[in-house]
């Protein structure tokens, strides 16, 4: 999970990193009056995708160039306070079967905590970098990212995303399918995008139907491009299937992957994998009949850096995902208010005791409090577990893998049994924190069994360790039998966890 910035303001400088699939990016910035000025910029080709094996584990050889990048770009960050750093994964991560593991080196490489975003929230960010590198235009922009284990499209307006797609497909992985030996010829070059056309099928319909006034295309691949129709003089600017057909003759013409330096403009790193990216460019022309792509310069870590800057100013799409996701499931917006307000109230009592003090632990159990009767759209009986699932499983933009399962778990977790398997998904470093939050949340929804909108006595709760202790006023207990025999139950019922409660 990212932390938020707890000290005395915003911060003055932020930084993005991103772990792609074929090369991690870091861009350092500061804000000013809500653009950035950029101050550093790294970038190494890591070709992580390359790592994978058949079985979907990354091998040494690139995690050992993956930690060794990143700790050069902690070099640079490890000074920056926490919440002003946000550094995601993208495809190869979302893939890999052992990211856990691997990601705890990653972050303690960074010094910052690293998350593993889905292809739609990579998408949003990409369009939220590109839309703000360009001079504001009325109507509609398709965007194009192609990275090294997946392809990004976009059609929005303005500063908003309509319709995304992620597609698996990428550079890397394309150029490994069809030109591993590094050899190119024609046959290869139509068998690649006849694969890209096969992946691009599912959607062409629905943006065609959408349409669009101008294409952008952002990141390496596309970015290479068009610096290689320009420096051969086969473009006059941007990109055009003209020229993307000529770029590539002159690529089967080559025949090999080292024979490609003849293309000005294409760093010798792109080499390998230029082609697989071509291929992907040239199919989405044909399919989608784009006739001509301007190159942006913003990318996903521009994103990043924009999103970053909105939920330093409280300006956070995660609030908006939340409030979205309460109408879709038509939640009960006055029990949920009700819960946060109770579970805040405790938070506040017992956050230093249980090293809670961070915003993000006050956000998730704000979230949790908010959605933690979302299943009842599904079903009631078990409507906790069917919440767990829809919250771990569903599409929720500015959210990374890691948040949508800890939120999970602590929509889980809310009522009936207390277990810790429930946490056992998630990195160990949080698994404590988590099932303190969700004690909290227990609780309040506990004591507002009722669902009465009549203010609940003051209480004081402490905490010392795993122990719990709640105090209400003389006499107020006896007042309220169920709600005492609640915590008795609740009491029992947290032993589990090896947790004390106490009342009186």
């Amino acid at each position: 999970m990212s932390e938020q910035p707890t000290a005395e303001g915003p911060a003055s400088t932020i930084a993005a990193v991103d772990l792609g699939s074929n090369s991690f990016h870091m861009v350092v910035a500061r804000p000013v009056n809500g653009h950035l000025n950029v101050l550093d910029r790294l970038r190494e080709p890591v070709r992580l995708a390359a790592g994978l094996d058949a079985a979907g584990n990354l091998d040494a050889a690139a995690q050992q160039r993956a930690i060794t990048c990143l700790e050069r770009f902690g070099q640079r960050l490890r000074d920056m306070p926490p919440g002003s750093v946000r550094a995601v994964g993208t495809n190869t991560l979302r893939t890999a079967r052992d990211s856990e593991a691997f990601l705890e080196v990653a972050a303690a490489a960074l010094g910052h905590p690293i998350e593993v975003i889905s292809g739609l929230e990579e998408a949003r960010v990409i369009y939220l970098g590109v839309s703000h590198s360009l001079p504001a235009s009325p109507g509609r922009r398709l965007v194009m990212d192609i990275g090294g284990g997946s392809t990004e499209l976009i059609i929005g307006e303005g500063f908003e995303p309509l319709y995304m797609e992620s597609l698996y497909m990428g550079c890397v992985s394309l150029s490994q399918d069809y030109f591993s030996d590094g050899s190119i010829s024609a046959k290869a070059m139509r068998r690649a995008e006849i694969a890209a056309g096969q992946e691009l099928q599912a959607i062409v319909q629905e943006y065609r139907r959408l349409g669009w006034d101008s294409a952008v295309g952002s990141s390496g691949t596309i970015r290479a491009v068009g610096e290689v129709l320009q420096g051969m003089g086969w473009s006059d600017g941007g990109i055009t299937l003209s020229a993307l057909q000529r770029l590539r003759e002159a690529m089967i013409d080559a025949g090999h992957v080292e024979r490609l330096g003849t293309l000005q403009g294409l760093p010798s790193e792109r080499a390998a994998v230029f082609p697989g990216g071509v291929a992907i460019l040239i199919a989405t022309f044909a399919a989608l009949g784009i006739e001509r792509m301007q190159v942006s310069d913003g990318a996903l870590r521009e994103g990043l850096l924009y999103d970053l800057m909105g939920r330093i100013r409280h300006e956070d799409v995660r609030s908006r995902t939340i409030a979205a996701l309460s109408d879709r499931y038509h939640v009960d917006k006055e029990q949920a208010r009700r819960v946060h307000d109770t579970a805040t109230y405790c938070l506040h009592q017992v956050m230093h005791a249980w090293r809670l003090e961070e915003e993000c632990a006050a956000s998730l159990l704000e979230w949790a409090a908010q959605l933690h009767e979302i299943g009842l759209a599904v079903a009631h009986n078990g409507y906790h577990k069917h919440g767990a699932y829809l919250l771990e499983f569903s599409d929720m933009p500015g959210f990374s893998r890691q948040e949508q399962k800890a939120l999970s778990a602590l929509v889980r977790s809310h009522r009936r049994k207390f277990s810790p398997a429930v946490f056992r998904v998630l990195p160990e470093v949080q698994r404590e924190r988590l099932m303190c939050l969700s004690i909290l949340l227990r609780l309040a929804v506990l004591l507002h069994r009722s669902r009465a909108d009549i203010p609940l006595t003051p209480f004081h709760m402490e905490a010392d360790g795993k122990a719990l202790s709640l105090r209400f006023p003389a006499g107020w207990l006896e007042l309220h039998p169920l709600t005492q025999a609640d915590l008795m139950q609740e009491a029992e019922v947290l032993k589990e966890g090896k947790f004390k409660l106490v009342f009186e």
